[in-house]
């Protein structure tokens, strides 16, 4: 079995799409359902027998302990966040809520139960943290980051990622947690909230009301 995190949000959910329709691994969602979760965008994959759901808070480390230990999952892949520059800039304070303190609860909570596994399970377990570009700020004249571009987050919202980001490399370092961490860039498709670009210019378009581009020139 495997976590995931925020899975009724847009990248989340279509993880699980995908890992349903191609793995027999049983899986468990964890997720509070904030405005951009939606257990809709899961549809039928709901009444798989694979497919579990818990509606739970990251920030609860005694609640996320409580699942681990239950059902003892070989990974955890963390979805969870808030996501959208606009309203980290207008409210910040749950994106440090959630993105930080959240990140560093569930960190604590699978090394707390991480440290009872036998050495085998141990070494076999991996935490997938589902990061950001933004973290590397405005992208400069050479047209492309990687993964030795420096931070420089520039929001509310890139800074809350890239301390998490942060946290994640440092429970590695520290403690010999296994961690992979990936920086998407611009995701768009099937079941993405209408606040972010792609689905807010076609609606908008559609609407004929005005596109918001930032930093044109």
């Amino acid at each position: 079995m495997i976590f995931v995190t925020g899975a009724a949000g847009f990248i989340g959910a279509n993880f699980v799409h995908h890992w349903l329709g191609s793995t027999d691994e049983p899986l468990l969602v964890l997720d509070v359902l904030t405005y951009a979760g939606n257990l809709e965008s899961l549809g039928e994959l709901r009444q798989d027998p694979r497919f579990g759901f818990a509606r739970v808070d990251i920030c609860d480390r005694a609640a996320v302990a409580e699942l681990l230990q239950r059902h003892r999952p070989r990974a955890l892949l963390h979805f969870a966040a808030e996501s959208h520059v606009d309203r980290s800039i207008g409210g910040p304070d749950a994106f440090v809520r959630t993105n930080i303190v959240g990140t560093f609860e569930l960190l604590e909570a699978v090394r707390g139960w991480r440290a009872g596994l036998d050495a085998e399970a141990a070494a076999a377990f991996r935490f997938l943290h589902v990061s950001t570009d933004e973290v590397y700020g405005s992208l400069g004249d050479e047209g492309m980051f990687t993964e030795a571009t420096p931070y420089a987050p520039n929001s509310p919202y890139s800074a809350s990622k890239a301390a998490s980001d942060h946290l994640v490399r440092a429970f590695h370092h520290t403690y010999g947690l296994p961690v992979l961490t990936t920086n998407c860039s611009n995701n768009y498709g099937p079941f993405q909230f209408p606040e972010k670009v792609i689905p807010l210019f076609v609606t908008n378009a559609l609407d004929d009301a005005a596109l918001p581009l930032y930093a044109s020139t």
